[in-house]
């Protein structure tokens, strides 16, 4: 789950994290009534920033600096309401519901720091790099000598020298040193109490004063491990995520979408990606990846089959369940429903094994629906990609 940069300030202040006081707003009247009360006396102006979940909000014109309280109300009314298309978003972009306002502020230089799960290692990596600000992936790319990485111990957690280590490889001096320190350890901390995956500070600047200042902040949190965060939860944002990936929570499938033509309903992680493996080997495009479970039932089944030709690209559907728990023509039941009460005429290719088998063929070949029986996977997959026009 991924929270938006007003909430993820909400928690670097909690944990001592340096941050400008802000304001997050969904109106024009709250964003001109936020700004005149954050920078009244200073007169160096504002900051609009959109509140989606993606980077790259700067060059997608998502984050503008306003030197009047007209330019806010202008780029207020601009932004809200309407999406927002970066890099890392679909191509139908975000929605924008949300801004944050800020003061403006004297940047000297931009940093980036970072803290990810190392999975390699099993353990948490903190990232940084003296080049940081919107090029970052960039620099990553093109210049990986400029980035530094250390990786944690759990037994001894984060200590003092790694930060050091790090602020000597930034350039950082004098108090900035310890300003850094302070700020891995709170990064650090709010990691663990919070079930993070990732947070993000880029840019980390420094001040005109040479003082330390998380400009930006990101964080996503493990969905594993959000029934211990209940106010994490409180938080979340279901606009900005995928509507079919919602759904698919609330009827305990796991769905995420991947833009082909060919929808897969499997019961199994494995047993999943093998099918898309097949229907890419065979000149296909999976269209999504759904794992019904092992547990599932016919009414699960249906609604599964529902999420996938909810997606318009869809232009048929690859069926392939073990069952082993379940009976497969439990899982005939369930195709036979949802085609029907859905009246699709998209081809339906169906791979069953395993419990009641062959009156799960049976109940699917006497349907009248236009299922197409398969036998082995690699077969199933074959008639799929041939059903959208693709090679044998």
């Amino acid at each position: 789950m991924n929270l938006h940069e007003y909430q993820a300030k909400i928690l670097f202040a909690e944990y001592g994290i340096p941050v400008l006081k802000g304001c997050a707003v969904t109106t024009v009247e709250e964003a001109r009534f936020a700004a005149e009360s954050l920078n009244k006396e200073s007169g160096a102006g504002w900051v609009v920033k959109a509140q989606v979940h993606a980077g790259g909000r700067g060059k997608a014109g998502g984050v503008k600096l306003a030197n009047t309280l007209e330019e806010v109300e202008k780029y207020a009314d601009k932004m809200l309401g309407d999406t927002l298309k970066t890099k890392q978003t679909a191509a139908e972009g975000l929605p924008i519901h949300t801004l944050l306002i800020e003061p403006a502020c004297d940047i000297k230089h931009e940093l980036y720091l970072s803290a990810v799960i190392n999975r390699s290692a099993q353990r948490i990596s903190f990232i940084a790099s003296a080049a940081g600000g919107m090029d970052i992936e960039e620099v990553a790319e093109t210049e990986p000598e400029k980035v530094i990485r250390i990786t944690i111990d759990p037994t001894v957690g984060l200590m003092a020298y790694q930060c050091r280590q790090v602020a000597f490889s930034l350039g950082l001096q004098n108090k900035q040193i310890s300003e850094l320190v302070k700020i891995m350890q709170g990064m650090y901390q709010l990691f663990l109490k919070k079930d993070a995956s990732l947070i993000e500070v880029n840019p980390l600047v420094i001040m005109g004063d040479d003082r330390l200042l998380a400009l930006d902040a990101k964080i996503n949190l493990d969905d594993n491990a959000l029934y211990r965060q209940k106010r994490m939860l409180e938080w979340r944002d279901e606009t900005q995520e995928d509507a079919r990936e919602v759904a698919a929570a609330e009827h305990e499938l796991n769905y995420i979408s991947l833009g082909g033509n060919i929808g897969c309903m499997v019961n199994g992680a494995g047993l999943a990606m093998a099918t898309m493996d097949l229907i890419k080997l065979h000149g296909g495009d999976p269209a999504n990846f759904l794992d019904v479970g092992g547990g599932t039932t016919a009414e699960r089944v249906a609604e599964a089959f529902k999420l996938i030709l909810s997606d318009h690209k869809v232009e048929a559907v690859l069926v392939n369940i073990f069952g082993g728990i379940v009976r497969c023509d439990l899982i005939a039941e369930g195709i036979i429903a949802a085609v029907k009460e859905l009246q699709t005429d998209i081809p339906v290719v169906v791979r069953l094994e395993g419990t009641h088998v062959e009156q799960g063929r049976a109940l699917l070949s006497n349907s009248g629906l236009k299922i197409t029986a398969a036998g082995a996977l690699t077969d199933a997959a074959q008639k799929v990609v041939q059903a959208v026009g693709g090679q044998n």
